[in-house]
């Protein structure tokens, strides 16, 4: 696997039967708690895994950490890291440290795959209906956070599906014959959709209302309370979207930058109806939404409906 379509991850063949998923990711903190920021930022590093059709194997740390805090910090974050790589049923075997002014964590992770059942990111299929498995907005949530703006509902279903791992999503979705999959992180729901449309020479039709938002989202996109970060995908990518009479505060959740998001999963209609059923029955704490379909090229990557 190269780097020209953007995919997720490394693949490194060993053997015919083998071959290796190689990933790395950590950040700052998102939440106040450390035992739940290490949760969040150890389930966004093992997600590209999952998403390439792998499972994680062996996962290390990597950490940068104040002197002027109290280390017992550092021990709640590492300890939520390790039980969402127990959980993952990966093993963590150390890392390494170093004085930051700020703290960051994450993971660097190896997996496994059989070379023939890699996920990619591209090959969607015109007729294809496009999946999410997980609701998005946390950035949005995210900054009313820290504007002390946001429910109790709003912050605990935020912190509880940014900590869900992807695996159930990914046993549900290799049962299939799926076209293409990626996770949704920092470029945001419509980002990833223009970079996988992109390498598949589709055109994605996405349903805004029938993508699953968080609570409380999109009031908090209406009071404008969007991470910088939304800005900088639309600059991006907002000329290969046809967004036709979408309110902006829609396009602002589309845009708004994810932390350990869903998978996005291109596949045959067909299909569609018993995935969500396996969905259902994988007891999965996070929401599944048919969110569009694939259709042929046209002169716009993405069309909002």
């Amino acid at each position: 696997m190269g780097i020209e379509t953007s995919d997720d991850a490394a693949i490194y063949k060993i053997t015919d039967e083998i071959a290796m998923i190689q990933t790395v990711d950590f950040f700052t903190p998102i939440v106040d708690d450390p035992y739940m920021f290490g949760q969040i930022a150890a389930a966004n590093s093992l997600s590209d895994v999952w998403a390439m059709g792998g499972e994680p194997a062996v996962a290390l740390n990597i950490v940068g950490f104040p002197n002027c805090l109290d280390p017992s910090i550092l021990g709640d974050i590492l300890a939520g890291g390790a039980d969402k790589v127990k959980e993952a049923g990966a093993v963590l075997v150390g890392g390494h440290s170093v004085q930051d002014d700020e703290p960051k964590y994450g993971l660097c992770v190896s997996g496994f795959v059989h070379p023939d059942k890699i996920f990619k990111n591209f090959g969607c299929r015109p007729g294809d209906a496009l999946l999410l498995t997980k609701q998005i907005g946390s950035g949005v949530v995210n900054t009313a956070i820290k504007a002390e703006m946001a429910s109790a509902s709003a912050i605990e279903e935020a912190e509880r599906v940014m900590a869900s791992l992807n695996k159930k999503a990914k046993q549900v979705v290799e049962k299939y014959d799926v076209s293409a999959c990626t996770d949704i992180t920092g470029f945001g729901l419509l980002g990833h959709c223009v970079e996988m449309a992109s390498a598949s020479d589709v055109t994605f039709e996405i349903q805004v209302r029938d993508v699953a938002y968080f609570a409380d989202a999109i009031d908090y996109a209406k009071m404008g309370l969007v991470p910088a970060g939304t800005y900088k995908n639309k600059g991006y990518s907002i000329g290969k979207v046809e967004t036709g009479s979408v309110e902006e505060h829609y396009l602002d959740l589309l845009y708004d930058p994810q932390t350990s998001g869903g998978l996005l999963i291109s596949v045959p209609s067909a299909s569609v109806q018993d995935m969500m059923r396996d969905f259902a029955q994988a007891g999965m704490d996070t929401e599944v939404s048919v969110i569009g379909r694939v259709s042929t090229k046209s002169d716009k990557l993405i069309r909002l409906f």
